[in-house]
């Protein structure tokens, strides 16, 4: 694993995100601000491989039981903690990677590091790189 520096923290305001599309057209990842804490995403949603980190950032749905006209509740949490993927609206948290329409899948992360105004990702270079 090595840091590669992918921006500063002033250019990426809180609910925002940079795509970093890397060498040749690789799919890259995701930088996203979520209330002042850095998270990457790599930007393949696993459910059909769509660019997940250009879909919507937002919350969730949530009810209490029975959601009827009379009784019951319907909120919205985790306002910019999720992403949609614009392929199917599969969702993830963005801090984990953790699929919400199915808790076996996952979509891969990576540790962002701040060192006073650079923003650096640790990862794996072969990630980046396409041979041939």
């Amino acid at each position: 694993m090595s840091g590669i520096v992918v921006g500063n923290v002033a250019e990426i305001p809180d609910g925002g995100r940079k795509i970093i599309v890397p060498f040749r057209g690789r799919a890259g990842i995701g930088i996203f601000n979520v209330k002042g804490a850095f998270y990457a995403l790599r930007n393949i949603c696993p459910h059909k491989r769509g660019p997940l980190c250009t879909g919507e950032v937002a919350g969730r749905s949530s009810t209490e039981a029975p959601p009827s006209v009379t009784d019951g509740f319907v909120g919205y949490e985790r306002e910019g903690e999720i992403i949609r993927c614009p392929w199917h609206a599969w969702q993830f948290d963005i801090a984990s990677g953790q699929c919400l329409v199915d808790p076996a899948v996952r979509v891969k992360t990576y540790p962002i590091i701040v060192d006073g105004e650079d923003l650096i990702v640790d990862v794996d270079v072969s990630d980046f790189i396409q041979e041939g």
